[in-house]
C-alpha cells in the first residue's frame, strides 16, 4: 500500500519541484483517472491495456487544460492564490464526477490473477507487486529526467526562480504544462491501482490528503523522499491498524501524522528535503 502512496506522492512532488505549488486537487486527479479507465473499459468493451493508454492520454490533456485555463493566468501571483485555485479545482472535479457518474462505489474488473504470491509465508496480491514495480521504475525515470535532461534541468530552474529562468531563455509556460501533465498521469496510475483494491468512487479523492504526510515526511522537492515517505506511511497505517486499532480506535488515520510531527521536529525539511538558507 505504501508503494501506491509513493506513486501519488510523486505527483505532489513533481508539481512542487517545478512550480513551487502544492496541488490540493491531486486526489481528484487520482479519482478522475480511475473513473475514466473503468468507464472506457465498460462503455467501449475494450481490453484494460487500451483503456489504460486512453486514460493516460486523457490525463495529459487534463493536466494541460488545468495549467492553461486555471494556473497560467495566476503566473506571478502570490502562492496562496494558486493554492486556493487548486482547492477550488478539487471541488469542481468532484462535482463533475458526481454529475456524470454519480456517487456510488463501483467494483473494478478483475485484471490480475486472483492467486496471490507467497513469499516465505507472506501473502502478497499481484496489484501490490505491480505498484511496487511501478513506483521503482517511475522513481528511477524521474530521477534521471531531473538530473540529466535539459527539460528536467529547466523544471528545477523554474522552481528556483521563475524570472531568472525566463531571462535565460527557458519557456516557463511549457515547463508548467509539462509538470501538470506528468503529475496527472502519475496520479491516474495510482488511482487505477487503488481502484483494484477499493473500487471506484468518491473516497478515492481522499487519498490525496492521506498521501500529504508522505510528501512532507520525505521532503517536498525529493522524488526519492516521496517514495520512501509513501512506504513509511503505508507501513505505519497497516501496523497501527493491526496492533493499535483494537486499543485506540481510528489510530490508523492518526499514526502517520504523529510520526510526521515527530520527524519534522528533528528534520524540519523532511528526510530528503532541500535545506533553504536565507540571508537576513
Amino acid at each position: 500500500m505504501g508503494s501506491i502512496y509513493a506513486l501519488v506522492a510523486m505527483g505532489f512532488v513533481l508539481i512542487y519541484k517545478s512550480t513551487s505549488v502544492l496541488n490540493f486537487a491531486q486526489g481528484e486527479f487520482l479519482m478522475v483517472g480511475a473513473y475514466i479507465c473503468l468507464n472506457t473499459m465498460l462503455s467501449f468493451q475494450i481490453h484494460f491495456v487500451w483503456a489504460f493508454v486512453l486514460t493516460m492520454c486523457f490525463s495529459v490533456v487534463l493536466g494541460m487544460l488545468v495549467e492553461i485555463l486555471i494556473l497560467r493566468p495566476l503566473t506571478g501571483e502570490p502562492i496562496i492564490s494558486v493554492i486556493m485555485a487548486t482547492i477550488g479545482l478539487s471541488s469542481i472535479l468532484r462535482g463533475l464526477v458526481i454529475a456524470i457518474w454519480g456517487n456510488d462505489i463501483r467494483p473494478f474488473p478483475e485484471i490480475f490473477p486472483p492467486e496471490p504470491y507467497v513469499f516465505y509465508g507472506i501473502v502478497v496480491d499481484h496489484v501490490y507487486l505491480w505498484s511496487v514495480g511501478g513506483a521503482l521504475l517511475l522513481m528511477i525515470a524521474f530521477g534521471i529526467f531531473f538530473k540529466v535532461t535539459r527539460m528536467g534541468t529547466a523544471m528545477r530552474a523554474v522552481a528556483d526562480d521563475q524570472q531568472a529562468a525566463q531571462t535565460m531563455g527557458i519557456r516557463v509556460k511549457r515547463v508548467f504544462a509539462l509538470a501538470w501533465c506528468i503529475s496527472a498521469v502519475v496520479s491516474a496510475i495510482g488511482g487505477i491501482l487503488i481502484a483494484f483494491l477499493n473500487g471506484v468512487g468518491m473516497p478515492l479523492a481522499h487519498f490525496g490528503l492521506k498521501v500529504f504526510p508522505a510528501v512532507i515526511l520525505g521532503g517536498l522537492d525529493s522524488i526519492v523522499g516521496a517514495v520512501i515517505g509513501g512506504l513509511i506511511v503505508g507501513v505505519l497505517e497497516n501496523l497501527s491498524g493491526g496492533y493499535l486499532d483494537p486499543i485506540i480506535p481510528a489510530s490508523t488515520q492518526v499514526a502517520p501524522f504523529v510520526i510526521l510531527v515527530l520527524i519534522l521536529m528533528i528534520k524540519p525539511y523532511g528526510l530528503f528535503g532541500t535545506h533553504e538558507i536565507e540571508r537576513v
